[in-house]
């Protein structure tokens, strides 16, 4: 039975991705993908007809792969992160008739990020893209001006690029009303993939240069801090540290 699966990837390391994922290509007879996220996996190709495309070509992607199912071809589509946050699993089930559709989680890159810089999402989270492309700028500013009130850790997705220099300054302005200066921040440039590089900081030292759409931000909360070289937010758990001292 023909089958489309909507992959996600992980971080685009292998060492991340779920064996769901792994069978899913696997099981694939076709390959349909933005063409960085194919060269993630070139080595799992061989064999599959792959078609990828540029930037921005989403929706075609989506119905390229929902043409090759109808055709008869096991197919994946797939993404970095997980399907289901800014991936193709919606798109793909608003465009979907009559196919077979499975979700295949990922490791998405905040959790990936995370878990490079310690343990800063321990608690109440959300997450925000600074692309807006297909969100205006002013629901942005009220999701942040919502998330800072509330004292969520904040990740940060799709931070700053050559068209969107400012949204990130923007962004920790608006979260400055909110948060203190010296709020811990962790920034992760490919996370869990090659060329990885983090940087652990406070709020009003953010060195914007660094960042780029690769890379990922978490804001801390009031209760983060920072232990050595790992940021950490507390659960709220109670220790008996002189219990611990005496063992």
């Amino acid at each position: 039975m023909t089958k489309l699966y909507v992959v996600g990837l992980g971080p685009g390391g292998r060492e991340s991705m779920t064996l769901s994922a792994i069978e899913a290509i696997n099981n694939s007879q076709v390959i349909v993908g933005y063409k960085f996220y194919v060269d993630l996996i070139k080595d799992m190709l061989e064999g599959k007809e792959v078609i990828s495309t540029g930037m921005r070509r989403e929706i075609e992607r989506c119905r390229l792969a929902i043409e090759k199912v109808k055709e008869g071809f096991v197919t994946s589509i797939i993404s970095t992160g997980d399907a289901g946050l800014y991936g193709m699993a919606g798109p793909i089930l608003e465009l979907a008739e009559d196919i077979d559709v499975e979700i295949i989680a990922g490791v998405t890159s905040c959790f990936a990020a995370a878990a490079e810089l310690g343990a800063p999402i321990m608690h109440d989270f959300c997450s925000i893209s600074l692309s807006d492309l297909l969100t205006p700028w002013e629901v942005i500013e009220q999701r942040l001006e919502c998330a800072g009130a509330a004292d969520f850790i904040v990740a940060l997705y799709n931070p700053r690029s050559r068209g969107r220099s400012m949204n990130l300054k923007k962004a920790v302005d608006i979260l400055l009303k909110h948060k203190k200066p010296d709020t811990p921040v962790g920034i992760v440039k490919n996370a869990g993939r090659e060329g990885n590089q983090k940087v652990i900081t406070t709020l009003s030292n953010i060195d914007y240069e660094f960042v780029d759409m690769t890379t990922v931000l978490i804001i801390g909360s009031s209760s983060t801090y920072i232990k050595g070289d790992k940021m950490i937010t507390p659960r709220g758990y109670k220790f008996d540290m002189d219990h611990w001292g005496n063992m």
